[in-house]
């Protein structure tokens, strides 16, 4: 069997990208490589580890696990079962932080569950001068996290922590997150890739808020004055994410949206001297 001849069996069964991804990836090239070696014959390992790659994504299992890599905001992020995979649609928060944080020139930013910590290298390459922490509870994702930034290159500070507890007394410029926010029980956990993410990091209460209440119930008394917080929430609860900013006395409080044009990240501002 040559490698047209699998790539053409794959396509039957996964989408075609999918599988010239996982061809690559076994394969150890890239797309251009794919072509060149299209008509070559497949050694029975290389055989028996696309078949392997083949039966796992057939069964669901995400491209990102298989390879263990995702891209993010041209980044190249690492990433496993123990963290969430990263997704354009996020790429609308780190585009809101960036603009929060233009016009200063030490920000202070902190990624709250910052998992893979897409966000928070994201930010920090796009703005070297920021004094990026991201903490997280999961001390796999740490982990992860920690590699992600030590292979790139990317100085940031990896804390241990229950949402913001570990930062109190603490101040930033711009507080990130994307939490939990998928409502307990909804039938979307158990189909598609969200099948094989940590559902610790997907689903959050009956209302899909209980996380964000905490974030915003924790995080004004941490920002400095003229400080924003920004969330990422489910697809239908803008209006809810921006009352629970309100509340928290939070001004300028509005929602922006993603690339598929939803509204998915809510954010407010500390008025000076609140």
């Amino acid at each position: 069997m040559t490698l047209d001849d699998w790539l053409r069996a794959a396509r039957a069964r996964i989408d075609s990208r999918d599988a010239q991804v996982l061809a690559a990836h076994a394969l150890g090239c890239d797309r251009a490589g794919l072509i060149a070696r299209g008509r070559d014959s497949l050694a029975d390992p290389a055989r028996a580890a696309l078949d392997h790659l083949l039966e796992r994504r057939a069964a669901g299992e995400p491209v990102a696990y298989l390879v263990g890599r995702r891209e993010f905001f041209g980044l190249d992020i690492a990433v496993g079962p123990g963290v969430l995979i990263p997704r354009p649609d996020t790429e609308v928060l780190v585009e809101r932080a960036l603009e929060c944080i233009a016009g200063l020139p030490a920000p202070r930013v902190l990624d709250a569950g910052t998992g893979s910590g897409a966000i928070a290298l994201a930010i920090k390459a796009q703005c070297p001068r920021a004094r990026v922490q991201a903490l997280d509870r999961s001390e796999a994702a740490l982990a992860i996290a920690r590699d992600n930034g030590q292979r790139l290159g990317l100085e940031v500070g990896w804390i241990a922590s229950n949402w913001l507890e570990a930062v109190a007394g603490e101040e930033f410029d711009c507080v990130v997150s994307n939490p939990p926010y998928i409502r307990t029980g909804d039938p979307h956990l158990v189909q598609g890739d969200l099948r094989f993410e940590p559902s610790s990091a997907l689903a959050s209460g009956a209302d899909g808020l209980d996380d964000l209440r905490i974030l915003c119930r924790q995080a004004p008394p941490r920002l400095a004055d003229g400080g924003w917080l920004l969330c990422e929430h489910g697809y239908d609860q803008a209006p809810a994410v921006r009352a629970l900013m309100r509340c928290a006395g939070l001004a300028d409080v509005a929602s922006w949206r993603d690339i598929a044009g939803i509204e998915r990240v809510s954010g407010g501002r500390r008025r000076g001297g609140d």
